[in-house]
Order: structure tokens, then C-alpha cells, then sequence
């Protein structure tokens, strides 16, 4: 079934897509929804007429999308999280802690816009935050043990003046 989308859905779309879903999924959940209608040849030719028309305001959205992605250039997140023994965390890290991370940055961000999977261990992982259909950045987001968070921010300080040391002999 072909459909154009009226919202953006992550995982499926951006607003005014034209795709083609399952019939179930198109005609008992999106249309009835008004996330989508169906596309016809006239709403196909609406459409055009619309993006059309709504050219400059299209490209206002993509400029403030990616002034919003330069503020996110260079941020790399470190999370301090419960962690057992093995190595596996107390519950896990999802979207709403990235975007509570960004927040005490400064940075607001909807959880709704963040994509990744749910961090289950401790190492170090992306998240892709998704502000238009052309802007999406990734952000590095590194989970640490709450017990040694300051071991593992300082361990890389002390190395790299011993790789000095060692360049300098």
C-alpha cells in the first residue's frame, strides 16, 4: 500500500514520504491515526504543489536543523551508571538518559528524536539524534561504573605524557 506521511515517524519516515507499507499497517493504524493518507495521483499532485510552494520554509527548517547539529559538534557523553560485577548495568540507558545528559549541557533535546539501542554493559556506543530528514548526528555516549568514573576519565591524562616521555628518548 502507498502512502504519504503527514508527521515524521522514526524508523519509517519523514513528513510528505511517499512509501509503501503493509496494507494493515497503512489502513488500521497510520490512516486512522492521520499519520498518513492514502497516495493517490491527486494527492500525489497536492503534494508537489505543496512542497512547491513551501520551498523557502522547507529550507528555514533544514538551516535551523542544522544550527541545532553544530551545537551537538565535538559533545561526546559520559554516563556514570550501577554496574554488577561482570560488567552488566542495573537496568539500562536509553534515550530519556541521553537526552537528560544533553540537558545538563545545555543542550535540549526531545528523547522522541534520539535513536540507539538500549545500553544494557559498560563500554562505549552511538546514539543518532535525528532534527530533519537530511540532519542527523551522532553522538558519542561512553557508560562508565559510578564506583571509578574518575579512573576512567584520568587513565588516558596520564597516558598520553608517558607517550611523550617515550617519543622524547
Amino acid at each position: 500500500m502507498e502512502i504519504i506521511l503527514k508527521e515524521d515517524i522514526i524508523g519509517l519516515g519523514y513528513k510528505n514520504d511517499i512509501l509503501n507499507v503493509k496494507s494493515g499497517y497503512g489502513r488500521n493504524y497510520l490512516i486512522p491515526t492521520g499519520k498518513a493518507i492514502i497516495a493517490s495521483s491527486s494527492a500525489k499532485k497536492m503534494l508537489a504543489e505543496d512542497l512547491k510552494q513551501q520551498a523557502h520554509k522547507i529550507a528555514a527548517i533544514k538551516a535551523e536543523a542544522v544550527k541545532k547539529g553544530e551545537a551537538l559538534n565535538g559533545v561526546a557523553l559520559v554516563i556514570s551508571a550501577k554496574v554488577s560485577t561482570t560488567g552488566a548495568l542495573y537496568g539500562s540507558v536509553t534515550t530519556a538518559t541521553v537526552a537528560e545528559e544533553l540537558a545538563k549541557k545545555g543542550i535540549e533535546v526531545d528523547r522522541k528524536i534520539i535513536t540507539m539501542h538500549d545500553i544494557k554493559k559498560v563500554g562505549e556506543f552511538e546514539a543518532t539524534i535525528h532534527f530533519h530528514k537530511e540532519v542527523e548526528i551522532k553522538v558519542p555516549v561512553t557508560v562508565v561504573d559510578e564506583k571509578a568514573p574518575k579512573a576512567a576519565k584520568e587513565a588516558p591524562v596520564e597516558e598520553a605524557p608517558k607517550a611523550e616521555e617515550a617519543a622524547a628518548e
